[in-house]
């Protein structure tokens, strides 16, 4: 069916970083002909970043305040003709499900973009690369052109822009990591190690990931042809989520010829879901998340913790479950397992980690494992659920790694045995991180409660009894993630302060002003989590309807 546009908001939000890239870009243009000093470029780049960041949020809160929470249906729709000669448009809307994730981006990457600028004070410049004077005007551009790709990955309506704002993401951060990361070093195991390392682990993994995408969307859109008829109309190939869901619910994919013996849903279903699940991480793909997050700036490690395994996730509820849920109902209960493996082999290499950053990067993994449970139980405790820790973890997990950066900076080093009694010292610091590890292990009245107890709700009453298991099996990890954040703040913060440390300072205000905004959401969601209940809700209604599941 057509759909004419609504509303221009969507392509504003994702194009107003590109607007600031160019802005930037021309600027170091015109550096020649008006002699701008080096200085003046840095400062003026930072500026447009933030203005540009900032619009986005701007914006994000006009779209939270005009979406229309009781429509399950596609709003803010921007639809145009890209190629007409392949059926490809341009083609951008949200949904309750789409919204919690955009909202979030906006968010995220105003913390992060914060944590980008220089702190004029006791830090020292020459000790954090994301701030070295040389490569401000690089640096900004490829955070602007990353917030456009996520943004645009999660508005897209359409299989070939998604897959072209997916693979958007893929550059700049590559890039971030490699140039902005840790120089390049050997560990103790005489392993390279470092920026350019992880770069290239994450960049082959991912790539590796969107080879099997792609490879899916050429069968989908093949399959969509025109012999196929939507409402008695008949169709040309198309690239179009809405069009591509109605035909899945009259069975053309599920009645399409196998493919070399395998059923063309279910290998359809299977490079979907492992290029998806790359990115989640889930196991045993997630190797390369560790050595991204330990090598990569902290606002870089902010930015894939807080959104970039999101779009993971994301992927799998818009195409796995929307499009083939026929196929997702067969491997729920494989999902389901992956998922426990997740939260199990997380939380336990967790308490073997001594850097403090790898300690968090694991930890997400754990914690995304939760999403893949809920999202396997298909009821809509699981659902909720699911949505719910992608959003507590988007907010929680960045307050970790900003904290991982405060000492950092100051110490340049995070090895947790080798700090001790900090809180007589920077009992700010102390303070709020020991609010955000207690978020992190699901303290009630936090927002990282209310997502993995609806997840535990949800499976235990999924209709396959196998899910009960999978709850008792994983539930007491809940006890090893709060050994492991209290292991650390007894490490750091208790006990006689080491003198090593007896100068070191507290926190500043550009710090305040990323972790405080963090935690007053974590603070205000665990208590009152309805606001993402209200947006995703009317969704996660049509998704299982779709799927067959109980509502």
């Amino acid at each position: 069916m057509p759909y004419l546009t609504t509303s221009p908001l969507l392509t504003w939000m994702i194009f107003t970083p590109a607007i600031g890239l160019g802005a930037i870009l021309l600027l170091l243009s015109l550096r020649p002909l008006f002699k701008l000093s080096q200085p003046v470029i840095d400062q003026a780049s930072r500026v447009f970043a933030l203005v540009a960041t900032t619009v986005v949020s701007v914006l994000a809160i006009m779209l939270w305040r005009g979406f229309d929470s009781q429509s399950a249906e596609l709003q803010f729709i921007h639809h145009l003709v890209w190629i007409r000669a392949w059926n490809i448009e341009y083609f951008v809307a949200t949904d309750g499900v789409s919204i919690s994730m955009i909202i979030l981006t906006a968010f995220v990457f105003s913390a992060a973009m914060i944590a980008s600028l220089p702190w004029w004070g006791k830090l020292d410049d020459e000790h954090h690369p994301h701030f070295s004077k040389r490569r401000v005007p690089g640096y900004m551009v490829l955070f602007l052109l990353l917030e456009t790709g996520v943004l645009g990955t999660f508005c897209a309506q359409d299989f070939f822009l998604f897959y072209v704002f997916w693979e958007i993401m893929l550059l700049p951060m590559y890039f971030l990591i490699g140039i902005w990361g840790a120089p390049p070093r050997v560990d103790e195991a005489g392993r390279v190690r470092g920026g350019p390392y992880a770069a290239i682990k994450f960049f082959l993994y991912t790539l590796a990931g969107s080879v099997l995408m792609l490879l899916a969307m050429i069968a989908i859109y093949y399959q969509s042809g025109p012999s196929q008829l939507v409402d008695g109309t008949a169709t040309q190939h198309t690239f179009s989520l809405p069009a591509l869901t109605a035909m899945a619910q009259q069975g053309v994919f599920s009645g399409a010829e196998p493919i070399l013996g395998f059923g063309f849903t279910k290998l359809v279903f299977v490079f979907m879901f492992i290029g998806f699940a790359i990115k989640v991480p889930m196991f045993p793909f997630h190797t390369w998340l560790p050595d991204a997050h330990v090598d990569a700036p902290t606002p870089i490690s902010v930015i894939l913790a807080g959104i970039l395994l999101k779009t993971g996730m994301y992927g799998i509820l818009r195409f796995n479950l929307q499009i083939f849920s026929d196929a997702m109902v067969w491997a729920a209960s494989g999902v389901a397992i992956f998922g426990v493996i997740n939260i199990i082999y997380g939380a336990f290499v967790c308490l073997a980690q001594k850097d403090l950053k790898k300690l968090i990067a694991y930890s997400s993994v754990s914690h995304m494992g939760f999403c893949l449970l809920g999202l396997a139980a298909l009821t809509p405790q699981g659902l909720h659920g699911c949505i719910f820790q992608m959003v507590s973890h988007g907010i929680i997990s960045p307050m970790l790694f900003l904290i991982a950066g405060v000492i950092y900076d100051r110490a340049h080093t995070r090895e947790i045995d080798i700090f001790g009694g900090l809180a007589h010292r920077v009992p700010e610091y102390a303070g709020i991180t020991g609010f955000a590890f207690m978020a992190s292990l699901g303290l009630p009245g936090l927002a990282g409660f209310i997502g993995e107890v609806l997840v535990f709700l949800g499976s235990f009453g999924a209709a396959d009894q196998n899910f009960r298991w999978y709850v008792a099996v994983s539930a007491p990890v809940v006890i090893i993630t709060a050994a492991y954040y209290l292991w650390t703040m007894h490490r750091m913060f208790l006990g006689k302060l080491n003198p090593r440390w007896s100068d070191l300072w507290d926190m500043n205000w550009r710090e305040r002003l990323t972790l405080y905004p963090l935690g007053a959401v974590t603070l205000v969601l665990g208590f009152y989590p309805m606001p993402v209940f209200d947006l995703v809700d009317s969704s996660v209604t049509r998704l299982l309807a779709a799927a067959g599941g109980a509502v």
